[in-house]
């Protein structure tokens, strides 16, 4: 087991996983999040008319999600998942294709699901099957444009999208014109064709808010993490390193002094937090900055209300465009490590809120064909006559010259046409929400540069699902990402675990 000392900052999934990696291999963690509540991009707030936690939008995952599925498993909330074994597809017509697998080995399974799609024509069905063949033949690396690539094999504008363009947006977030092959491929090739159980959709059962609250909460206590919200972190201070940071040997250097003084405490700040609280923790003045040409180290974090905390270990797990401003800008300029994460660019999603009258759907959830809402999800009956209905438009670009009465009213016509009940249905209220940076997007190439979880700073790991994962901007990527900036640092105390879960079918 590891010792010594960690602060997080960010108390996303890709902090939340980190933080519990190091726990469970004997490193005392703090989390800093500077919301109130946990979860990042995958949260919820509380609906003004009723007092209720409500998603921002919400957030499936599939059973290829291994990594997210050992989280919420380890930290005991797994049980508010529920899988759904069909996928519904429906048209404006009012014609519905269950999506299903049979009871066939990989990659047979889905066979019979992708001949039964009632919009696509035989034609179109026999140029799909022919476009994935030659995907999964492609090189797990090759990532020129997709649009180009699927013209290029034989795809036309049905296929595109009626069939590749509705998996890949709500995918990779993104539309099929902007994104690369790389994560398309990663896509069909785990989700769908590797293994049988790999595209069954999991959803929550209860908000996100819930998921990632006091159950989660309860674990880090008994596992010594404490986790601190509204703790808002304005810098991370670099100097010199904590001596008790056991740095690797440098080429042709000597042996670290692992010597000397007890390791630097954890610093109280008077912000609210939750979960287990460290023994040995004391008030420490603001370090000052070391004269250049010092060794460059993480030596503490400065809080927005001037508070400090000092540890051995650091893990940033903030989204990609928050990095910079936490850094010093010198070195954000020197290191390439850090200034090329400015290369990343971000795509929107928002989500439609809908409360009704009356029950409106038959279905769980609905995949919607030739509509403006992607998906549709029917939460039931959240409140005495009150039925939640929750539409997402991913790679929503196009919604942003509108006003959110005009989405709405969009979106309330649409599914009226496609679900007639809802037609006759009193519309109680609405919510609309965009998340105008909520995924990086996946264009040809994105991963030059994402790094990875090991930064040039040696007591300093980087997460967030941005980073180097092998994965889209899914929670999965961000629990990975969250494990291997754990890995990082467990190695470079000089005692290396592995973490990170096998691929379903591995």
């Amino acid at each position: 087991m590891a010792t010594g000392t960690a602060v997080v900052v960010g108390g996303g999934l890709a902090g939340l996983a980190a933080a519990a990696g190091l726990a469970q291999h004997g490193i005392r963690v703090t989390v800093l999040e500077s919301r109130g509540r946990l979860g990042g991009r995958a949260g919820s707030f509380v609906d003004p008319a009723t007092g209720q936690m409500v998603d921002a939008c919400q957030h499936v995952s599939m059973g290829c999600c291994t990594n997210l599925a050992h989280f919420l498993r380890t930290v005991g909330v797994d049980y508010l998942l529920a899988p759904q074994p069909k996928l519904y597809f429906v048209t404006p017509d009012r014609r519905t294709s269950v999506f299903k697998a049979d009871p066939w080995p990989a990659p047979f399974h889905l066979g019979r699901a992708l001949t039964g799609a009632h919009y696509l024509t035989p034609l179109d069905k026999l140029r799909v099957g022919y476009g994935l063949v030659r995907m999964l033949a492609e090189h797990p690396d090759a990532d020129p444009p997709l649009l180009p690539w699927l013209w290029a094999h034989r795809q036309n504008d049905r296929t595109i999208e009626r069939f590749w363009a509705i998996v890949l947006t709500s995918a990779l977030n993104e539309t099929v014109d902007r994104v690369g092959l790389k994560y398309a491929r990663k896509v069909f090739r785990d989700g769908f064709v590797r293994h049988r159980d790999g595209f069954t959709v999991h959803v929550p059962t209860v908000p996100l808010g819930r998921l990632y609250g006091d159950e989660l909460c309860a674990w880090f206590g008994e596992h010594n993490v404490e986790v601190r919200e509204n703790a808002g972190v304005k810098r991370l201070i670099v100097g010199e390193p904590n001596p008790l940071t056991p740095f690797p040997k440098k080429e042709g250097g000597t042996e670290p002094n692992t010597q000397a003084s007890a390791p630097q405490a954890l610093i109280l700040s008077p912000s609210p937090f939750r979960g287990g609280v460290g023994e040995g923790l004391q008030t420490q003045p603001l370090p000052s900055p070391l004269p250049e040409g010092k060794g460059r180290g993480i030596r503490g974090v400065e809080l927005r209300d001037g508070s400090v905390l000092s540890a051995d270990w650091y893990v940033l797990a903030v989204p990609f465009d928050r990095v910079a401003d936490l850094l010093p800008e010198d070195l954000v300029a020197r290191e390439p490590y850090f200034g090329n994460v400015k290369n990343l660019t971000a795509s929107p999603i928002t989500s439609v809120h809908l409360w009704f009258d009356r029950a409106t759907m038959k279905l769980p959830h609905a995949v919607l064909i030739d509509c403006l809402g992607q998906w549709v999800f029917d939460r039931g009956e959240v409140a005495p006559g009150e039925f939640y209905l929750q539409v997402v438009v991913s790679a929503a670009r196009d919604l942003k010259g509108l006003g959110r009465d005009e989405i709405q009213r969009r979106i309330v016509e649409e599914l009226g046409r496609v679900f007639p009940p809802i037609g006759a249905a009193k519309l109680l209220r609405a919510k609309v929400v965009t998340e105008h940076t909520a995924t990086f997007s996946a264009v040809p190439g994105i991963d030059q540069w994402r790094p990875v979880q090991a930064s040039p700073i040696a007591n300093l790991a980087v997460a967030g699902d941005w980073t180097a994962t092998g994965w889209p901007a899914t929670m999965e990527g961000a629990v990975r990402s969250g494990y291997l900036a754990a890995e990082a640092i467990l190695t470079r105390a000089g005692q290396p675990a592995k973490l990170v879960q096998p691929d379903l079918g591995a």
